[in-house]
């Protein structure tokens, strides 16, 4: 007898085809990414959230369903995690994009203040991740106050007109002159704190500024605050890590932290003079994490 008679039939291959997306699915993801636009809140804190976020680590068809919701909404999927949620930024197209010129019109009656608030966001980011090494270590977490940022960016400002006058340039600037160029010339000779009868810090200072942008990113999710020292100390969270982390190639965010400013542990910084051949001059439309106009 023939060894193949004996020989069992071989099996019908298996139908591999990928199972329909349904209605159910697309709920649950455009769910997921409405969740990833809550900043504040956490996989932690929200038992369908987290459930949200496990399936979307452990199921690749949901994982690009979702991740497809979030790109139709014009939305950058930065991570999905349980120490972060589904963090999501906004395209320059998206329409949850936030302007530099929107939050400026809101933040300050003096459209000349744009700029400085948009410096006031990179000096918060630059002195919360000074260093690549803090920007990819997850557990890393910055530290800021609203006195040290200011001191931050006063001491950059003095540096940088330093260089102005070594090499001849005017250093005052004109009132409508455009750019971060000029913004620090501004900056600087703008009061730090204003007074008013009740020792608060007025508005249009520097330190108010400075208040309005960590403010804003409290809001935004992205800063903690800790304590009411030095004008107000904040911690950063994950989605705030993730979204320098995706801006950190900025030009104006490297020349700022090739000015040798360097942290310490309170939140406060002091400057190192630069190495030879540096260029500082800052970049227009520079603000964190705005898009430009």
């Amino acid at each position: 007898m023939d060894d193949g008679e004996n020989l069992a039939p071989a099996p019908e291959p298996e139908d591999v085809r990928p199972a329909a997306v349904t209605p159910a699915d697309a709920a649950d993801a455009a769910r997921l990414v409405a969740f990833g636009l809550q900043p504040k809140l956490l996989p932690a804190r929200d038992a369908e959230y987290a459930e949200l976020i496990r399936r979307h680590r452990e199921d690749p068809a949901f994982a690009r369903l979702a991740d497809a919701v979030a790109a139709g909404l014009g939305l950058v999927v930065l991570e999905v995690s349980p120490r972060a949620g589904m963090a999501v930024a906004a395209g320059e197209d998206s329409v949850f994009a936030v302007r530099m010129g929107d939050y400026s019109r809101r933040a300050a009656s003096d459209s000349s203040d744009r700029f400085l608030h948009g410096l006031a966001h990179l000096a918060v980011a630059a002195l919360a991740f000074p260093r690549p090494a803090d920007l990819a270590d997850d557990g890393y977490i910055g530290r800021i106050t609203v006195n040290g940022v200011d001191a931050f960016v006063r001491q950059a400002c003095r540096r940088l007109e330093e260089r102005a006058e070594e090499r001849g340039e005017n250093s005052d600037p004109a009132s409508d002159a455009p750019g971060l160029e000029a913004a620090w010339r501004v900056y600087a000779r703008r009061s730090a704190t204003g007074a008013t009868k009740d020792a608060r810090r007025l508005a249009g200072s520097t330190t108010g500024i400075v208040g309005k942008a960590v403010a804003f990113l409290v809001d935004s999710g992205f800063l903690q605050r800790t304590g009411d020292e030095s004008g107000g100390t904040y911690r950063t969270t994950a989605r705030y890590q993730l979204q320098v982390r995706d801006l950190a190639g900025s030009a104006a965010m490297a020349e700022l932290l090739d000015l040798g400013v360097v942290p310490v542990g309170d939140g406060t910084a002091s400057l190192l003079p630069p190495g030879e051949g540096d260029e500082f001059e800052l970049v227009a439309e520079a603000g964190l994490p705005f898009h430009g106009s």
